[in-house]
């Protein structure tokens, strides 16, 4: 029987795991450890592995594990960033992601970060808890219906993310290096992402964090918005300069902001850190300031997800043990 090592397993997988590994009669350890040059000796003896990496894996460890046999890592999330592809190839593993899991999720929470912003909701909760009832013009909100929306980057997330805000009645633009045929009954393409946000009262990005957009959102980038602009970010932290954006907040450039990710999130989320001090003061900034919502990178979270994200890194791992290859792979 195959055996798979499934690190980094969380409560709410543990059950579709077991039905995996029972469907497929396949030896499935589940382990709550990180992958690292320490947790990966636990691997002898097994076939495959399993895992959902958030910071960068040790370069040693891809050596190890080809001394272990291992031939893959099965990433199961769609971002890749924190493996280095060259290292792995040079040492014959395999590195696969879930592309596609749930993409209703993230566009569901992307709109709905969107609008908590732009009705204000967050901050009438909060008035509402000091028993202030009062209509103020600080809450008084404007109609999704008359807005621009700029959607940056139009694959399956970007696409429904448009879909829902057309819905509404919304004006929706969108840029992408490759602009899908499908996207263009939802959207209309322009010719840069400065064009794009020029006009747009939301940005939402929905984008692959790659080498080439580290900081792609920079104080000269933000400065192309439109004045009290809403910023949506549940892609991944690294596409955005956070220190810029905190900026752009202060100047008024932006009126709100909406963090799913944060570019130095790996070593918080999704960990408990209530009795643990916090020791970035950008971090501990945007929890305080009442114009970001942040949120623990949860965009994902359904109960579709988390199956489709268990079955998909596993189904990598068994693919690659049995046939060399598998059609996710990155590498």
């Amino acid at each position: 029987m195959k055996k798979i090592m499934m690190f980094t397993i969380r409560e709410h997988e543990r059950e579709a795991a077991k039905a995996w590994a029972k469907n497929n009669q396949v030896e499935v350890t589940l382990s709550e450890d990180v992958l690292n040059m320490e947790t990966v000796e636990q691997l002898k003896g097994y076939d495959g592995v399993t895992t959902q990496q958030t910071g960068k894996l040790d370069d040693r460890i891809y050596e190890r594990l080809n001394e272990l046999g291992i031939k893959q890592i099965a990433q199961r999330s769609a971002g890749y960033d924190m493996y280095n592809l060259e290292k792995a190839s040079k040492n014959n593993i395999i590195i696969s992601n879930v592309p596609s899991y749930s993409p209703n999720s993230i566009a569901e929470y992307a709109v709905t970060s969107a609008l908590q912003l732009v009705r204000k909701t967050h901050l009438i909760e909060q008035k509402v808890m000091k028993r202030d009832f009062r209509w103020q013009v600080p809450i008084m909100a404007k109609e999704i219906k008359s807005l621009e929306v700029a959607i940056i980057g139009t694959g399956q997330i970007g696409q429904i993310t448009a879909k829902i805000f057309n819905g509404f009645g919304s004006k929706v633009v969108g840029y992408d290096l490759y602009p899908n045929e499908q996207a263009k009954q939802y959207l209309e393409y322009k010719e840069s992402i400065e064009e794009a946000v020029a006009n747009a009262d939301i940005v939402s990005i929905h984008m692959p964090a790659t080498a080439d957009n580290h900081h792609l959102f920079n104080e000269v980038l933000f400065n192309q918005f439109k004045d009290g602009a809403v910023f949506i970010n549940t892609a991944r932290g690294s596409i955005v300069d956070t220190k810029a954006l905190l900026q752009a907040l202060d100047s008024g450039k932006l009126s709100g902001a909406a963090l799913d990710t944060y570019e130095n999130e790996s070593t918080y989320f999704p960990k408990d850190f209530r009795d643990k001090e916090i020791s970035d003061p950008i971090l501990e900034e945007l929890m305080m300031r009442q114009d970001v919502i942040l949120t623990p990178h949860i965009a994902f979270y359904t109960d579709i997800a988390v199956k489709n994200l268990v079955e998909g890194g596993l189904d990598a791992s068994l693919s690659v043990i049995n046939t060399g290859t598998y059609e996710t792979r990155v590498n």
